[in-house]
């Protein structure tokens, strides 16, 4: 048990490392047409991930949760380097690949599978469980990441005023309105997708343990909108007139 705890520890601290890096690589080698190709990559894996639950740090939280923090990463780099239309176009990809998988997904149930088939029990078992998952997430990630945006550009106000200048306060911005939307995510996602599946305390729990997890993602994922910046303003980020 200690050993398969450790483990989850380790690949969750490796996974936040790869995924952010990832992010900002992404970023450096495709413009922001590598932040719309991830986007919708975690969009959907990150809602298939979300069926696994697993332990690490002491808390029992979804497996998804780091690879849904780097879509908010993706919208506050999107922000910062461009403004409100390439982030909200973010969003908008999100939003229309979920829809795009649910319909696939469940399509694959109208076939009658062959006698030597041997996927479709264990696919079936999967993903028969996804639509209320993907509707929950759907909404959920509609209302979040469009709140994420709003509010980053609303503290962006605050912040210019504030220190006089709009390049200042980044970590401010980026960290608030990260830290209010994943709360506001936390709750509605939780409750909406497992309600009726886990009791209340187990779902309290998983609310408390996830947002513990996305307040260090959130916080972490700071030098990595830095770093997005840095290189935008070094003119190394392809297609930035698109």
């Amino acid at each position: 048990m200690e050993v398969r705890i450790v483990t989850n520890e380790i690949v969750l601290i490796c996974t936040l490392a790869v995924l952010y890096s990832g992010v900002v690589i992404f970023f450096r080698l495709f413009g922001r047409t590598g932040l719309y190709i991830w986007t919708a990559v975690a969009a959907i894996s990150a809602n298939i991930e979300a069926l696994i639950l697993v332990e690490a740090f002491g808390l029992e939280q979804t497996l998804g949760n780091i690879l849904f923090a780097s879509t908010f990463l993706v919208t506050d780099i999107l922000s910062e380097t461009g403004g409100k239309k390439y982030a909200g176009k973010a969003v908008k990809i999100g939003i229309a690949v979920n829809i795009l998988f649910l319909l696939i997904s469940q399509s694959w149930f109208l076939y009658e599978p062959s006698a030597g088939d041997w996927a479709s029990p264990s696919i079936r078992e999967v993903f028969s469980n996804t639509p209320r998952l993907m509707l929950t997430s759907l909404a959920v990630y509609a209302i979040v990441q469009a709140f994420d945006v709003f509010a980053y550009h609303a503290i962006w106000k605050r912040t210019t005023r504030i220190f006089g200048d709009s390049r200042k306060g980044l970590w401010i911005r980026n960290n608030a309105a990260t830290l209010i939307s994943q709360l506001l995510n936390t709750i509605l996602f939780t409750f909406g997708a497992f309600w009726g599946t886990y009791d209340l305390p187990t779902l309290i729990s998983i609310c408390a343990s996830s947002y513990i997890i996305f307040i260090a993602t959130s916080l972490l994922d700071t030098p990595a909108v830095y770093a997005a910046r840095k290189l935008q303003e070094k003119g190394k980020i392809p297609g930035e007139n698109d």
